[in-house]
């Protein structure tokens, strides 16, 4: 690639949108890599696609999920047996958010 497409600026800018901390030494790193992925992007977009039909596949998608069918629940003592952690009558997760 001849000339970066991103400044050390702009890789700080994306990291912090991502909430990411990096330090110096890995964001010219990433301006790198980022900047390469960048190019790439600009060689496709010069692909001619007319005539070429909008997909989300390239090959056909077929559902490997099962129908979804009504059954009756467990009760509670079976679902609590199988619970790494219990609460009383409630099942106890950790916190996913900070």
């Amino acid at each position: 690639m001849n000339s970066p497409l991103l400044t050390e600026d702009d890789v700080r800018h994306i990291a912090r949108l991502a909430a990411l901390r990096i330090d110096d030494a890995e964001v010219e790193t990433m301006r790198s890599q980022l900047s390469d992925i960048l190019a790439h992007f600009q060689t496709l977009a010069q692909l001619d696609t007319q005539g070429v039909p909008p997909t989300g596949h390239t090959t056909d998608a077929h559902s490997v999920m099962r129908d979804d069918e009504e059954m009756a629940a467990l009760d509670r003592e079976q679902t609590l047996a199988n619970a790494p952690f219990i609460d009383g009558e409630f099942v106890r997760v950790r916190p996913v958010i900070e």
